[in-house]
């Protein structure tokens, strides 16, 4: 269809107008249908730029023609609101990151309506003769914050190839017209153009073919076709000319071929022919287009593995994962996916380098080769998350042992520059058709599935469930609702009162947040701390918090408890922000809180992702005189070492360790263990969970000296909390700050 618009302020024209319509016009190229070489060019163009449209466009007198297209319904357009129109009119590329913000094209109907272009990317394609007779385009409806250089490289050589199939296709558009044409065009083109008689002779060799093979025209001239041909191809050629001049059936005319071709010196290389013939005083003649390939094949190579391959692993990219996975689905064939990312990865790059990382990336990726079949697909899809496709195999039980043996593999240490690395992986396994019928859902539902396995600790494989979706959108409808909750002040604090076991005083509380939700009332940590955690939020929230407590520390202290500790739970986002010390000692400077008023709790957690910037951190806080209290102790994988490495000032008995403490040899003998560990290492302990007189008797009898838990109080709002332990109220510190 053609698009007609009002006429608009048009791009300045080339000074000979009519010259450059005469180089399309040797094209005859406007009408015709667009050879699969020109489609194949664009499918390229827009998975290299990952963009939905792009296009060959062929700019004649009034109008813009899309001769091959990808992503767009439009046949042709008005040449005055083309933006190849004012593409053709300069040298190299023509690039607009966003049209509604250019005055040339903000109101272009091409940009105000269908197909609503906002960024473009254009470069000219120029005939033999200098005239630009079309672009090759890149077009969005999203814009683009930048075009690289590389990016402009990349575009060059895709117009590079167009130019070089249009070429080929001027030439054969002469070759019909006739041989005096043809010969006129030899003369100019930087294509080999040779001509033989009927008995397949050369008749005709022009200065490109001299360059091609190394002979000059005098030394071709006469001799056989042949003389192209390697030595064990010999005969054929001649033989088949001599075969169509006596009437026989062409097998090559009108065909475009590729063919091994040798060069005078004996090298051997591959060539592009296409072969016509025509009558010359009553004999038939034949002229052939003759195009070295080796450069066209070397851009095609490298552009092929731009679009298909990761360029440091050289493994599948995502793009054809995608298509793969999508291809198995759509068959109806079962397929296990199984994505695992790299744990440890990070800690590799910071500390050894990035070069290091990459060459720890390229050792993994041969690792996972070799645990595979070869029908089955490897992806990196970037950083250090990989994707296995197992087509045909649906069996949990399979998939796991295929899962347990990429674990076992990639933790084997490797060598890089006479240093022993080590990493590990975890593993989340999706199947279809059980989980997913496409392959958003089962990369989706993989995805999740690695959560989980990560959050069990790493070094493991989990099967998605479908209650790992219902978490995920709980977890998105929390994250929706956070920024809310901040601005709106819905977040609030209570207090967990912490006791002296050997006579029951209080001598400090927990501070814990609660978000008093508008739709579904006061919300515990466990219905939201993830989602807070990994949000945007976390840190300010995380600060507030920080504040808000020891402004209330400050309050009791003043109302009757002038040895009242304040403790604080750190969250991740405030230690990898890198200025916690400076944050908390600004904190308690403002708030006139001392630092013995503080007692910052850390988890296992914190420790393991953020080791080198939290040690710096709690020694200047530790040495200021703040409390640092290690939560949770003895739940997880930390190891002894951490308590020399940490400074440290209090143990925290986990609830579950003193729960079972009175039925179970076990859990008295980790309490009793960690007590002793207090002592050698000079560490107050203090225990959570206690709940029973029975608990309480037993860790004072152990010499356990400070808990907390629902026998001494449940968390509770700051004026239950002041009028239960006979505090002043005091005014209650604000809500969360909309700054927050």
């Amino acid at each position: 269809m053609q698009l007609r618009v009002p006429a608009m302020r048009p791009p300045p024209l080339l000074v000979d107008e009519n010259a450059r319509l005469a180089a399309l016009a040797e094209y005859d190229l406007v009408g015709s249908a667009p050879a699969p070489a020109f489609t194949q060019i664009v499918a390229l163009a827009t998975r290299l730029f990952q963009v939905p449209t792009a296009f060959v466009s062929l700019v004649d007198h009034d109008r813009q023609v899309f001769h091959a297209k990808v992503g767009l319904d439009l046949c042709e357009t008005d040449r005055q609101v083309a933006f190849c129109s004012h593409t053709i009119a300069q040298a190299d590329a023509l690039v607009v990151l966003d049209a509604t913000l250019d005055l040339r094209f903000q109101d272009n109907p091409l940009v105000t309506g269908p197909p609503h272009i906002r960024f473009y990317a254009g470069i000219p394609l120029h005939a033999p003769s200098g005239h630009a007779v079309g672009t090759l385009c890149l077009a969005d409806t999203r814009p683009r914050i930048s075009f690289s250089d590389a990016d402009r490289q990349i575009l060059r050589q895709l117009a590079d190839l167009t130019l070089d199939r249009l070429e080929m296709r001027r030439l054969e558009v002469a070759q019909r017209a006739s041989q005096s044409r043809f010969v006129q065009i030899a003369s100019t083109s930087p294509d080999g153009i040779i001509c033989a008689d009927a008995k397949g002779h050369i008749t005709f060799w022009n200065d490109a073919a001299e360059q091609m093979f190394g002979y000059t025209a005098a030394e071709a001239v006469g001799q056989p076709i042949d003389l192209i041909v390697p030595e064990r191809m010999r005969g054929g050629h001649g033989g088949g000319l001599r075969r169509v001049a006596g009437g026989g059936k062409p097998r090559l005319l009108g065909k475009t071929i590729e063919l091994p071709a040798r060069h005078k010196d004996g090298t051997e290389f591959p060539i592009e022919l296409s072969l016509s013939r025509w009558q010359e005083e009553g004999r038939a003649a034949f002229g052939s287009i003759v195009r070295d390939i080796r450069e066209r094949h070397a851009n095609e190579e490298r552009l092929f593995r731009l679009a298909h391959l990761d360029p440091l692993t050289e493994l599948p990219n995502r793009a054809v994962l995608r298509e793969r996975l999508t291809e198995i689905v759509t068959a109806a064939r079962a397929v296990s996916v199984l994505m695992f990312d790299l744990d440890g990865f990070k800690e590799i790059n910071d500390i050894h380098g990035h070069a290091t990382g990459d060459a720890a990336l390229k050792a993994m990726a041969a690792r996972l080769l070799a645990c595979v079949r070869p029908i089955d697909t490897v992806s990196r899809l970037g950083g250090d998350e990989f994707v296995l496709l197992m087509p045909d195999i649906a069996d949990p039980l399979r998939t796991a042992e295929v899962a347990d043996t990429i674990i076992a593999t990639v933790a084997e240490p490797f060598e890089h520059e006479g240093q022993t690395l080590r990493l590990s992986t975890s593993v989340g396994i999706a199947l279809a058709p059980t989980h997913g019928e496409s392959a958003d859902d089962l990369l989706s539902c993989a995805d999740l599935a690695l959560y989980q396995a990560k959050a069990a600790g790493r070094h493991c494989h989990r099967l998605f469930t479908p209650v790992l979706r219902q978490q995920a959108q709980r977890l998105h409808t929390c994250r929706d609702e956070m920024g809310r909750a901040v601005e709106h002040g819905e977040f609030v604090l209570f207090y967990q009162p912490q006791v002296r076991l050997s006579d029951g005083a209080l001598v400090g509380a927990e501070a814990l947040i609660r978000w008093q939700h508008p739709e579904r009332g006061l919300l515990a940590p466990a219905a939201f701390l993830d989602a807070l955690d990994t949000s945007r939020y976390a840190a300010p929230v995380g600060d507030w918090v920080l504040r808000t407590a020891c402004e209330q520390a400050v309050a009791w202290r003043n109302a009757g408890a002038p040895e009242f500790r304040m403790g604080v739970n750190l969250c991740s986002a405030q230690v990898q922000r890198g200025d916690l010390a400076e944050t908390v000692q600004a904190t308690l400077s403002d708030t006139g809180l001392p630092a013995a008023g503080l007692e910052v709790e850390i988890t296992e957690n914190i420790v393991l992702r953020h080791d080198a910037e939290v040690i710096a951190a709690l020694h200047t806080l530790h040495e200021a005189g703040v409390g640092i209290a290690f939560d949770d102790y003895g739940t997880g994988y930390a190891s002894l070492s951490l308590l020399k490495r940490f400074p440290l000032t209090r143990l925290k008995i986990d609830r579950s360790f003193v729960t079972g403490m009175l039925a179970s040899h076990q859990d008295v003998t980790i309490v009793r263990a960690i007590l002793q560990l207090g002592r050698g290492f000079d560490l107050a302990v203090i225990a959570e969970g206690i709940e029973t007189e029975a608990e309480y008797t037993r860790l004072r009898e152990k010499g356990c000296q400070e808990g907390q838990g629902y026998l001494f109080g449940k968390p509770m709002p700051a004026d239950v909390f002041a009028a239960r332990f006979g505090l002043a109220k005091e005014q209650e510190p604000d809500a969360t700050p909309a700054a927050a």
